[in-house]
C-alpha cells in the first residue's frame, strides 16, 4: 500500500518535498515519471534506467492491453516483464479516449496544438476503419447478459462521440467502444481489472480525457460522466497493495474544474491525478483551481505534462510527480536537453562539435566521453546507438533536474531557483 509524507513545505508557495512509499521502493518529490509505453522505456535497458536515476516508471494500459490480445491472465506482472525493481504507474486507458477521438477529429493535442503537433508528440498514428457491429457484438459475448443487453442497446442507439472517420472511439455510459483496427470495449471495471492483473504499484481510475476544443456542454456531461467512472473504479478494486488515484476533469472551465476537485477529492482515493487538456497558458490557473480541493496528506500528480517551465509553475502550485514522453521521444528525434533549453544535434552546426552533450553533465553518455559530433554522425548513420545515448542523457537531464528542485525547496531556495532557471531557458 502506498505511504505519503511531506518532508518539506515551501514557505512562499505550494512548493513541497516528499517521499511516496511502495511495495517497489521510495519516490522522492516532486519527481519525474519516465514514460514506458509497452512495458519498456524505448532504446533503454533496465540497467540504463538504474544509471539515469529513474524513480519510477509509468505504463500504458490500452496498449499493453491490445499486446496480450488475450493473455492477460497469464501475464507474468509488469516488473518481471521489464526486468524492473523499482515502483510503476499504469494510467487507465482515459487518454486514448481523447488521442483516438476528438484529437482526430478536431487535430488537436492535449495543450490544444494542432494535428501536426499532436503526432508529433504523442504518435496519433493511422486512422483505422470505423467498427464493424457484427464483430463487436461476437466479443461481447463473455459479459453477463444483463450488461450484454445494455452494450447491445448502447451500440444501436447511444449517443455516438465521432464525426467523422478519423474519430474512432465511442463513448458511452457504460464505457468506450474502441475501433482502432479491432473491436474492444473499455469501462471502469475492466480497466480496473487490467491494471490489477498488470501488477503496478500506481493504478489509475478510468475517465475520459476531453479535447480543448469541446465545449462547455459536453466537457460538463463528460465530467459528470467521470465522477461516475471515478466511484465505478473504486468498487471495481480487489487489491489493497496497490494505490488507487482518481483523475479531476473540468477542461479549461473554472467552475468545473472546480467542481471536478471537490467531488474527486472527497473520495477516498490513495492519490490524485490532475487530467484531461487545456491550452499552453491555462495551465497555472487550471493548478490554482484544482490544488486547494486535494487532501494535503495525498500525493499529486500532472498527467502528460513535462516541460522545465510547467514543472517549475506545477510544483511551485503543489503538484508532486509528472509524466511525459518529452525526455524520450524527444531524444529518439534528435533533441537534447540542457540547462539553456534543447538544441537538435542533428543539424549540421553539431557536426564535428567535440563539445559534450552538456558542460559539466554527469550522465552515463557524457561521462563516457560522447560529444556532440559523435552523437550527430550517430544519427545521420541511422545508428540505434544515437537514440539510446540521446535518451540517457535527456532522461538523466530531467532526473538530475528534479533532484535540484527537492534540494532548493529544502534549503528554503525555491523562488530564486526558479527565478534563475527561467533566466538560462531559451526554449520554454
Amino acid at each position: 500500500m502506498l505511504e505519503f509524507k511531506i518532508l518539506k513545505k515551501d514557505s512562499d508557495s505550494r512548493a513541497r518535498v516528499g517521499v511516496i512509499e511502495t511495495p517497489h521502493g521510495f519516490v522522492e518529490t516532486p519527481a519525474y515519471t519516465m514514460v514506458g509505453t509497452n512495458a519498456a522505456v524505448r532504446t533503454l535497458t533496465p540497467e540504463d534506467l538504474r544509471e539515469t536515476k529513474t524513480q519510477i516508471v509509468i505504463v500504458n494500459t490500452y496498449h499493453l492491453w491490445k499486446d496480450l490480445n488475450g493473455t492477460l491472465d497469464a501475464f507474468e506482472g509488469l516488473h518481471k516483464k521489464m526486468r524492473w525493481e523499482g515502483p510503476v504507474m499504469t494510467d487507465s486507458g482515459g487518454f486514448q479516449v481523447f488521442s483516438f477521438g476528438f484529437a482526430r477529429e478536431h487535430g488537436a493535442s492535449k495543450v490544444g496544438g494542432k494535428r501536426s503537433e499532436f503526432s508529433q508528440s504523442f504518435g496519433a498514428g493511422h486512422s483505422p476503419s470505423p467498427a464493424d457491429g457484427a464483430a463487436l457484438r461476437s466479443r461481447l459475448a463473455i459479459l453477463p447478459e444483463a450488461k450484454r443487453a445494455r452494450l447491445r442497446a448502447l451500440l444501436r442507439d447511444g449517443e455516438d462521440s465521432s464525426r467523422n472517420d478519423k474519430n474512432v472511439v465511442k463513448v458511452t455510459e457504460e464505457g468506450v467502444f474502441f475501433s482502432d483496427g479491432e473491436e474492444r470495449f473499455l469501462d471502469p471495471e475492466t480497466s480496473i481489472h487490467i491494471q490489477e492483473k498488470l501488477g503496478a504499484d500506481i493504478i489509475f481510475a478510468f475517465d475520459e480525457c476531453t479535447s480543448p476544443l469541446n465545449d462547455y456542454a459536453y466537457t460538463k456531461q463528460s465530467m459528470d460522466r467521470t465522477h461516475r467512472w471515478a466511484q465505478r473504479s473504486l468498487d471495481a478494486r480487489t487489491r489493497n497493495d496497490q494505490a488507487l488515484y482518481g483523475i479531476i476533469q473540468g477542461g479549461r472551465y473554472e467552475d468545473l474544474r472546480k467542481e471536478s476537485s471537490g467531488f474527486i477529492g472527497g473520495l477516498p482515493f490513495d492519490g490524485f491525478g490532475i487530467g484531461g487538456s487545456f491550452g499552453k497558458n491555462e495551465m497555472r490557473d487550471m493548478l490554482r483551481w484544482t490544488i486547494p480541493f486535494f487532501p494535503e496528506g495525498k500525493p499529486r500528480h500532472l498527467l502528460g505534462i513535462g516541460r522545465i517551465e510547467d514543472i517549475l509553475n506545477a510544483v511551485e502550485l503543489g503538484v508532486d510527480t509528472f509524466d511525459c514522453v518529452i525526455p524520450t521521444r524527444e531524444a529518439r528525434h534528435g533533441s537534447v536537453w540542457t540547462a539553456r533549453g534543447r538544441y537538435d544535434v542533428k543539424k549540421g552546426i553539431s557536426a564535428g562539435d567535440k563539445k559534450p552533450l552538456e558542460k559539466g553533465c554527469g550522465c552515463p553518455a557524457c561521462a563516457a566521453g560522447v560529444t556532440r559530433g559523435k552523437l550527430h554522425d550517430l544519427f545521420k548513420e541511422h545508428n540505434w546507438e544515437a537514440g539510446r545515448l540521446a535518451t540517457i542523457h535527456n532522461v538523466w537531464f530531467f532526473n538530475d533536474f528534479m533532484r535540484q528542485v527537492r534540494e532548493a525547496i529544502q534549503h528554503g531556495q525555491f523562488t530564486k531557483f526558479k527565478r534563475k532557471t527561467l533566466a538560462k531557458l531559451t526554449d520554454k
